[in-house]
């Protein structure tokens, strides 16, 4: 890989800046006391066909890598692509997912020293991992990294599965608060079921639209499309926790589409704001374009009590 000198600066793209929803339109705890105290900060990232560098944070981007440091590849031998020939003993080049640096995710706790979070993953899938990707999570020093020579272009798979493979996508990293939506107390989505269709009659709006998201996002709830699945940490038996979601779905109508992102010829005084629907100019580059299991997504989680910030996955679809 060709590598730069150590004391070039990496270059930026033009930061995106948030992209702010509507406001929720009603008070949950106030209308829901048993959600009181549920709510969780979450940060959604938003991602948009473009061309991130490595000195970006980005879905499907480049990533900032040391030069001198093998780029990962898998050589499990039962990975596939479906429908296709087998891989053969020849390793995968592992393909960048996500990029994520500090200061464009102030809600990302990162382990001391550290200031950039990677995700990669084997582009086929793994029969043993639920059929997901193979993920591997690095936490990276920006100043310890550039000090020495970084990476250029990595080598790409000699084969993928399509629906493992992100297309570049800026981020617009946008702070919220949400609530539970599958990870809703025990017993408690039974009780409130007659008050949420309740306000959605009356109001015209559900509570699991306007209060919950299932997009790509850091923090916050896992966004599950089934029954949650929450990981215990092999070290030390503890309840890991939700660090980031990579969903197959994003918001292209309703509350949780950005504002910036909405029809201008629709969204006008007699359109509430969570019925909102996307500008057909800028539908086509929502999102990384990966299917993940149709509407499922890659749901990556931390142990923050034990050494070395160990990690796992869960993937549904």
């Amino acid at each position: 890989m060709p590598s730069r000198h150590p004391q070039q600066d990496v270059a930026r793209a033009q930061p995106t800046g948030p992209r702010p929803p509507a406001p929720i339109p009603f008070d949950v705890e106030a209308v829901f006391p048993e959600l009181t105290g549920t709510s969780r900060e979450v940060t959604l990232l938003y991602p948009r066909a473009g061309q991130p560098g490595p000195g970006d944070s980005s879905i499907g981007g480049p990533l900032l890598w040391p030069a001198d440091e093998p780029w990962p590849m898998c050589a499990e031998p039962d990975h596939y692509k479906p429908l296709d020939a087998p891989v053969g003993p020849e390793p995968v080049a592992m393909v960048p997912v996500v990029q994520l640096y500090a200061r464009d995710v102030p809600g990302l706790v990162f382990p001391p020293g550290t200031d950039l979070l990677q995700i990669l993953w084997c582009p086929l899938v793994h029969e043993d991992d639920r059929y997901a990707a193979n993920p591997r999570l690095h936490w990276r020093s920006t100043a310890l990294t550039t000090a020495g020579p970084v990476a250029g272009e990595p080598p790409r798979p000699h084969t993928a599965e399509a629906d493992y493979l992100p297309r570049p996508c800026t981020v617009s990293p946008t702070q919220a608060v949400e609530y539970p939506n599958w990870d809703l107390p025990e017993g408690l989505g039974n009780l409130l079921d007659e008050r949420f269709e309740d306000l959605k009659e009356v109001q015209g709006y559900d509570y699991f639209e306007v209060a919950t998201t299932q997009q790509s996002k850091v923090g916050g709830y896992p966004g599950w499309t089934q029954q949650p699945d929450w990981p215990d940490c092999a070290g030390c038996g503890t309840r890991m926790e939700h660090l980031l979601s990579v969903t197959a779905t994003e918001p292209d109508t309703g509350r949780w589409l950005p504002l910036a992102d909405r029809d201008p010829h629709r969204d006008g005084a007699t359109v509430p704001s969570w019925r909102a629907e996307a500008d057909p100019a800028t539908l086509d580059t929502f999102g990384h374009d990966m299917c993940l299991g149709d509407l499922g997504g890659m749901y990556f989680f931390v142990c923050r009590t034990c050494p070395d910030t160990p990690y796992t996955h869960r993937y549904d679809c």
